[in-house]
């Protein structure tokens, strides 16, 4: 199974509580903090609302 690399990109000043808290859930704290996930139908959701904050690769096993 594949896995998601995400990292967060860009800053949360300025952005709804909604997409923070989803960036929060994805285990984002700090600008360039990333984590490695699994590629699930959930995640991709969580990925998709807040797509213009982070970069998301793909990784292979």
């Amino acid at each position: 199974m594949a896995k998601l690399k995400v990292t967060l990109t860009r800053s949360l000043i300025g952005y709804p509580e909604t997409q923070r808290k989803t960036v929060k859930a994805l285990g984002l704290r700090k600008l360039n903090s990333f984590k490695i996930l699994p590629d699930a139908p959930t995640i991709r959701g969580q990925i998709f609302k807040v797509k213009h904050l982070v970069k998301v690769e793909e990784i292979a096993e």
